[in-house]
């Protein structure tokens, strides 16, 4: 028997499961505080809503899950034999889809506009590497039925109010920056610069490159792509012009489009957003951010910090994909934390939680009578977290071992008295 978890997943010991249960209540706490509701899902969906739900790349990263009985026998004795009539269902690859599902299923029941909390497991097969497992913890909110830009600014002040929650003092974990965009305004600005409107999402996944490969690899990919020489080099001239991603004015691209109304609502996010930030976060323009997605309809956003690499946090408005459930369009729009990125930054900055009460081990032997031992605990743990333990024969590895798991006091009876140090 193997006693490694499989590939791209792992087992978590009780001093990670800490904190990862305080983040999550923390989270939690700030959501519910801001009127969120929580529900739940089931793991697995049927294989056709993961098929048909605009999933970009992850719709190949699906874990299938085999027909059953009669059915499987049926499908494998075709001749030939298709791998898609094998498999009828697949686990969740995010909380999206099953939310726009769960919303079809019970809209009658829920009040509307919908605030709705999830955090729940997701699986994807990846190829496991450092920040990319297999199974992970997402932790979303949405708003489904409204269609303002204000569900963004709330989304945007909810989900930094609950990192900021957290309490981290750290200086890097505060300083973050929530970087926005609207895929309308650069898909308005792209097909303005000649590139077609079917090859707009291929351009827009290499324009997503120019702050990793420059300029010259943006020109260099989009030509590869053999895509209109006229349009890449505006493209490129634009880029340039710029000088670097952070360049880029919301001004500079829309006088690139040929509808400038259509960044009235981004303005509007980032305005509002400067000013209830209060100075705790920044809002930023940001015209190559894409996200993966190809749900996403208008708005996307992502959470940011110059301090680590990569991003703790990201969403977008969906509005089309609820219509796919029940023929007619729900506005929706999501945020979700970087549940496991955070944790695993809180972890390497050696983050302790604010407020813990200490671990305090309570040892006893044969000699004292276990309700002694059970008052002793009870009258303990108004002060600190107790384990009761029965104490080891050669106490001093049984000590050691309590202190890696964050135990600080350690109790004892003498003459039937709790000494505590």
């Amino acid at each position: 028997m193997k006693t490694n978890a499989l590939k791209g997943m792992k087992d978590i010991l009780p001093q990670e499961q800490r904190l990862r249960d305080y983040v999550q209540s923390k989270i939690l706490e700030t959501y519910r505080a801001s009127g969120f509701e929580r529900i739940s899902t089931p793991m697995l969906e049927d294989a056709e809503n993961l098929d048909k739900s605009d999933g970009g790349d992850n719709l190949n990263l699906i874990f299938k899950v085999l027909k059953r009985g009669d059915k499987l026998e049926s499908a494998l004795s075709a001749n030939p034999v298709e791998e898609k009539n094998l498999s009828d269902m697949g686990l969740r690859y995010d909380l999206t889809l099953p939310l726009t599902r769960f919303f079809a299923a019970n809209r009658n029941e829920l009040q509307f506009p919908f605030k709705v909390i999830q955090t729940d497991r997701v699986f994807r097969a990846e190829r496991p590497q450092k920040g990319r497992s297999r199974e992970f913890v997402q932790c979303d909110i949405d708003i489904l039925g409204d269609s303002s830009p204000n569900a963004e600014v709330e989304l945007i002040d909810v989900t930094a109010r609950a990192l900021l929650n957290i309490g981290c003092t750290d200086e890097r974990f505060k300083n973050f920056t929530i970087n926005i965009n609207d895929r309308r305004i650069l898909r308005n600005m792209l097909q303005n610069m000649g590139f077609a409107p079917e090859t707009l999402d291929s351009v827009c996944i290499t324009f997503d490159k120019l702050d990793k490969i420059g300029v010259e690899g943006v020109r260099a990919e989009l030509t590869e792509k053999q895509l209109p020489e006229g349009a890449v080099k505006a493209l490129a001239d634009f880029c340039s012009a710029a000088g670097n991603p952070d360049g880029f004015s919301i001004d500079d691209v829309i006088s690139k489009c040929a509808d400038p109304s259509i960044a009235d609502d981004l303005k509007y996010i980032i305005a509002t957003v400067e000013k209830i930030s209060g100075g705790e976060y920044k809002i930023k323009y940001c015209p190559n951010l894409v996200r993966g997605q190809g749900y996403y309809t208008g708005v996307v956003f992502e959470i940011a910090s110059t301090s680590f690499s990569g991003a703790v946090g990201g969403g977008g408005r969906y509005d089309n994909l609820i219509g796919k459930f029940i023929g007619q369009q729900v506005p929706a729009v999501g945020f979700s934390i970087g549940f496991e990125r955070i944790c695993s930054i809180l972890l390497d900055i050696g983050f302790s939680i604010p407020g813990a009460k200490e671990k305090c081990a309570l040892l006893y032997d044969d000699s004292i009578d276990f309700t002694c031992v059970l008052s002793a605990a009870k009258k303990l743990r108004d002060s600190y977290n107790v384990a009761i333990l029965k104490k080891a024969k050669k106490p001093g590895p049984q000590y050691d071992m309590l202190e890696k798991q964050g135990y600080t006091k350690f109790a004892t009876f003498k003459d039937n008295e709790v000494l505590v140090k």
